[in-house]
């Protein structure tokens, strides 16, 4: 028989410090300790919402990352938001509570082969959807979210040519709102966004006529042409809560409806469904892998940690202040 491993599996608690039961009342004491602060995706269990410090969009978190003055930021959220709030905190410890919550997005746009397939576009002006990792992110001109895409392209002058990675359908979307035919697109999705059913979507709104589909850019045209209105994870919030609909189907991640029923308390809620529905399709498995318990082991280990190269941060970050100063 071969040696017997004694390392720890990674995330794993150590014997000699059990997990305890009053996880919330130590995630507070933990954070006072570290001088932390927890940043949440709208996309988060609904406990680790309640438990942030910060909930928002990519956007609205990159900008608490750039504005904190913590000592460490714990991100819960996938692999490329926390790569993101290390790539604007190079001083400061970032840590992810799980880091194998990754993005289809992400994982769609590997760096070098991406970096080849731009060598067909050397004219070209590379934007990129913040949904990419470091790597790409510093083979790019300029970041964009969900939230400030389309005023971003059409802040670039006309008539110079742009990719767009690595999401077709917002890049889609953002063709269809400028009026830019000179867009090349990277075709990237997300899993969860592509799972939804026209059919069922309109099975849905024949049930309940009163209702307003609102719905994510990175869903597929056919969700889309549905939708009275498409916008962020915070302008369809904000759009909820404004609106004088009694009912919304969601179409985006279902982990949103927590938020959302927060900020529109007397209005119904829908999830958009998938076309199989006997599974949670409707729900990121990347962002699923953070939970209380494993928040806390981040924050009582600072592990699983973000690093990054320094000339990597640097190439990354520039394309990222450029968002960032025209989102001002």
């Amino acid at each position: 028989m071969g040696p017997v491993s004694l390392m720890r599996p990674a995330g794993q608690p150590r014997p000699e410090e059990p997990v305890p039961l009053d996880l919330e009342e130590q995630i507070h004491r933990l954070k006072k300790e570290r001088n932390a602060v927890l940043l949440a995706h709208y996309y988060q269990e609904s406990e680790v919402q309640d438990l942030a410090d910060f909930v928002g969009d990519s956007l609205q978190l990159s900008q608490a990352a750039k504005k904190t003055k913590a000592d460490v930021i714990c991100f819960a959220g996938v692999h490329f938001m926390a790569e993101t709030a290390k790539i604007l905190n190079p001083d400061r410890i970032v840590v992810v509570p799980d880091m194998e919550a990754g993005c289809s997005l992400a994982d769609g746009c590997p760096a070098p082969v991406f970096r080849e397939w731009l060598k067909d576009y050397p004219d070209h002006l590379v934007v990129s959807y913040i949904n990419c990792s470091a790597e790409v992110k510093a083979l790019s001109d300029i970041i964009c979210t969900s939230s400030n895409a389309a005023r971003i392209v059409s802040a670039l002058p006309r008539g110079q040519k742009i990719v767009f990675a690595p999401d077709k359908h917002l890049g889609r979307f953002v063709k269809k709102q400028t009026g830019r035919d000179d867009i090349i697109l990277w075709q990237g999705t997300c899993v969860v966004h592509e799972t939804f059913s026209e059919r069922k979507l309109i099975e849905i709104m024949a049930r309940h006529p009163e209702a307003e589909v609102i719905a994510h850019p990175e869903c597929e045209e056919a969700i889309l042409r549905h939708a009275k209105f498409v916008g962020s994870t915070s302008a369809l919030i904000e759009h909820a809560r404004k609106s004088a609909a009694p009912v919304f189907i969601v179409a985006t991640e279902a982990g949103i409806l927590h938020k959302m029923a927060k900020e529109a308390p007397t209005k119904r809620l829908i999830a958009a469904p998938p076309e199989d529905e006997s599974c949670a399709c409707n729900k990121c498995p990347h962002m699923r892998r953070n939970t209380i318990k494993k928040v806390y082991l981040a924050l009582r280990d600072l592990q699983p940690r973000i690093e990054i190269e320094e000339n990597l941060r640097a190439r990354a970050l520039a394309p990222i202040e450029r968002m960032l100063a025209m989102s001002a």
